[in-house]
């Protein structure tokens, strides 16, 4: 890639700030974990996996300056940074499996000094980045398979590199097949109201000169019904035990559409994604975002003053829109519930 999502440097947190894209690719440097929380939650940072990655880095950060003599007042002031740090973003679940990885290897290490654990946090942290990357291209290769020579592949927000520590889910499976040589074609919802298919995926395909063209949300449909849309792929941020999946707003009346017009509809995830603790996707908490999200763009106003919003970040797609659901460990069809467990090996 020609760009760096996050990483770490020099004991600092090192993002690309993606609310300044595409006219600007500028870094930010974060040296303490209110830095790297307030960048997860006003989206300098945002998918589900690289939030993931950003909050295990930011604990990092946060137990670099607890300052404590004995572990149990450690772990106290290390708890309190995961808890900030998990009020940030609520539906990806990705963010809270990196949080609970972290404090797992604070609980297992509780015997060794201080200064030891937390350069074992930080080699953790570390770890889990370089971990998704890995993730993302063996996801990238199994979805591949699914994508046929010619193909136009429509996919709604951003789950590319971007998202990700690196090459990205939905992308990585687009970037797994042009890899491999296939001529293919996007098609990129603008995603309303952050746009993140505006300004993220087309900027990030259209350097890995990948053909897209963005349409914006409303269009979709017509596009299936003119037969010009082959198969659908998104990512997600969480996906219930039954297959059931959170992802960005819009993706729900993507899937409907997709079903009505005989397309394959793909969600691409990593194992992290899954919470077997829900059943089903109506447990799943949906994050509601502030108003002027959708009363302006770019702090021009495009709504009359006063009038009532809603603001919803995510919706959920049942788990009988979804054709398949492509993980790094291979592919679900089918009865998902028994078809995930396996996958896990639960």
């Amino acid at each position: 890639m020609s760009f760096k999502t996050i990483e770490w440097r020099d004991d600092k947190v090192i993002m690309l700030d993606q609310t300044k894209l595409p006219h600007e690719e500028k870094y930010n440097e974060y040296s303490d974990f209110q830095g790297v929380a307030e960048a997860i939650k006003t989206m300098v940072i945002r998918g589900a996996p690289a939030i993931g990655v950003a909050a295990a880095m930011g604990i990092a950060l946060g137990a670099k300056d607890i300052i404590a003599d004995r572990y149990e007042t450690f772990y106290a002031q290390l708890n309190n940074i995961c808890n900030a740090l998990g009020r940030t973003r609520p539906t990806a679940i990705n963010l809270f499996w990196g949080i609970e990885r972290m404090k797992k290897v604070a609980e297992a290490n509780k015997e060794k000094d201080l200064n030891s654990i937390r350069a074992l946090l930080k080699a953790e942290a570390i770890s889990i980045e370089n971990e998704d990357l890995q993730i993302c291209k063996a996801l990238g290769r199994h979805g591949a398979s699914l994508i046929k020579e010619g193909s136009t592949i429509l996919t709604h927000c951003n789950a590319g590199a971007l998202a990700t520590a690196g090459y990205g889910t939905a992308l990585g499976v687009i970037r797994a097949a042009h890899e491999a040589g296939k001529k293919i074609k996007v098609f990129a919802d603008e995603t309303r109201p952050w746009l993140q298919g505006a300004r993220l995926t087309a900027w990030e395909l259209m350097k890995d000169k990948i053909p897209v063209t963005l349409i914006t949300d409303s269009m979709a449909g017509w596009f299936m019904k003119q037969g010009e849309i082959n198969c659908v792929i998104v990512g997600a941020d969480r996906i219930a035990a039954n297959g059931d999946s959170a992802n960005k707003i819009g993706t729900y009346s993507v899937a409907v559409l997709a079903k009505e017009n005989r397309i394959p509809f793909y969600v691409a995830a990593p194992i992290s994604t899954l919470d077997f603790s829900l059943k089903n996707g109506d447990k799943i908490p949906i994050e509601e975002r502030p108003i002027q999200e959708v009363t302006t763009i770019q702090g021009k106003a495009i709504a009359p003053e006063g009038v009532k919003v809603r603001n919803p970040a995510f919706d959920v797609t049942p788990s009988k829109y979804i054709t398949g659901i492509i993980t790094e460990r291979g592919i679900v069809r089918g009865d998902y519930e028994e078809g995930l467990k396996k996958l896990v090996g639960k």
